[in-house]
């Protein structure tokens, strides 16, 4: 990976082995998606594997995706995309609400059109929302919070049906990963109907266990470039295809790694975690 300079106050663009254009942070070094690349990082973990096309293809309310970490905006455009791709085979209106503390990832990727063409489409999109904090188009509406994600979490907020997890690695951002904030994202998501999912790069055991305390059911999510596996989570138990059971739950009583995110592992939290509900229903 090589660094071809072009900065915006703490990020830097640069280019992956395979070609990709990212934004890497110039404090902790972390690069945003850096595996097989941005735009399919964000196709295959928040798009495809949820199925948004199926989704919007539903007659129903508008889709609220909770977007929290807008970074270089290639997840919520990639969401954007896919419903505007349906045409008139789109029966759902879909809104995006982004959250995010520095817009200066998004002014790089829309100052290389070269290295992020999937933004091009949406160049106006972004350009409004920077500026007005608001973007919409027929059945489409893009919002964004601007500053601290945990104050926005605890205002007013319409439920989400999905949220795209997606802020930097619990190593780099660690107050993001807290009980604390997940509950607040849990309090935000929707309980009926197909309940709400979560969608995140992260498959660390202390991730899972954060999100279970949190209060969601959790399932291993599909395989992303270097990834074997990333995780997703939901409100519904019967929403996940490949929820954790018994041979994880055991693997995690024999892990050095035990602990949720930003905090020690107490008994409480321990037979908080072991009475979990999802072990009743698929085993452990």
């Amino acid at each position: 990976m090589e660094s071809d300079n072009p900065r915006d106050g703490d990020f830097e663009l640069v280019t992956l082995r395979n070609g990709a254009r990212a934004v890497r942070h110039l404090g902790h070094g972390e690069v945003m998606h850096p595996s097989i690349g941005p735009w399919q990082e964000a196709l295959r973990l928040y798009v495809d594997q949820p199925r948004l096309a199926e989704r919007l293809r539903q007659p129903g309310p508008p889709l609220v995706i909770l977007d929290v970490g807008l970074g270089a905006a290639t997840n919520a455009v990639a969401a954007l995309t896919r419903a505007r791709e349906l045409g008139p085979e789109r029966q759902r209106p879909l809104e995006v609400i982004s959250l995010e503390v520095d817009l200066a990832p998004l002014r790089l990727a829309l100052a290389d059109p070269a290295g992020f063409p999937f933004l091009q489409p949406f160049r106006e999109a972004a350009e409004a929302l920077m500026r007005d904090g608001l973007w919409e188009e027929e059945g489409i509406r893009w919002r964004l919070h601007l500053g601290n994600a945990v104050s926005v979490l605890e205002g007013a907020l319409p439920l989400a049906d999905w949220i795209f997890f997606d802020p930097f690695s619990p190593a780099s951002n660690p107050e993001m990963w807290t009980e604390a904030v997940l509950s607040r994202v849990r309090a935000r998501s929707r309980e009926d109907g197909e309940g709400a999912l979560l969608m995140t790069y992260s498959a660390a055991t202390p991730t899972r266990v954060t999100l279970l305390l949190a209060g969601f059911y959790v399932g291993a999510g599909v395989s992303t470039g270097t990834k074997g596996e990333t995780t997703i989570a939901s409100t519904r138990l019967e929403a996940l295809e490949k929820p954790l059971g018994a041979r994880w739950l055991e693997r995690w009583r024999r892990s050095s790694s035990r602990a949720p995110h930003g905090a020690p592992l107490t008994p409480e939290m321990e037979e908080r975690l072991l009475a979990h509900p999802q072990w009743r229903a698929v085993g452990g």
